[in-house]
């Protein structure tokens, strides 16, 4: 099943829903291996495997971490190939003032914005459509 491409689509019906929880980006050196780890979210560099936690269970391993997010989920099924959208919330997010880590996974992306920030993120992506040429 593919996702959309169309980036005007992806835009208009972007539905952005902000997940209950808090969530941390830490790291695991190459010989760590934590018992109980479920990551939301991995991904293996040279440096070591990045992992997204739940703040709990990073605070309940001992693994530090810099910043606390707050999780969006944009519930439109966008293509790994569409072209424009993470430009698009980027500049919108940009404009605010606001960092944005996105994770694009096969049926939807994933934004990480400081907890801080969550509900004026959120608001700013469901009228993102409305902003001039969707950015």
């Amino acid at each position: 099943m593919n996702g959309e491409t169309d980036l005007e689509i992806l835009l208009r019906e972007i539905n952005p829903e902000l997940n209950d929880g808090e969530y941390v980006f830490c790291t695991l050196g190459a010989k760590d291996n934590p018992i109980n780890l479920e990551p939301l979210g991995w991904f293996r560099e040279r440096e070591g495997m990045t992992v997204i936690l739940s703040k709990a269970q990073a605070d309940r391993l001992d693994l530090p971490y810099s910043s606390i997010c707050a999780w969006i989920t944009l519930n439109i099924h966008s293509s790994l190939e569409a072209v424009g959208l993470t430009a698009a919330v980027s500049q919108a997010l940009t404009r605010a003032g606001i960092s944005c880590n996105i994770v694009a996974a096969y049926y939807h992306d994933h934004l990480f914005v400081p907890v801080r920030d969550a509900n004026r993120a959120l608001e700013i992506l469901k009228n993102i459509h409305h902003l001039k040429d969707g950015t």
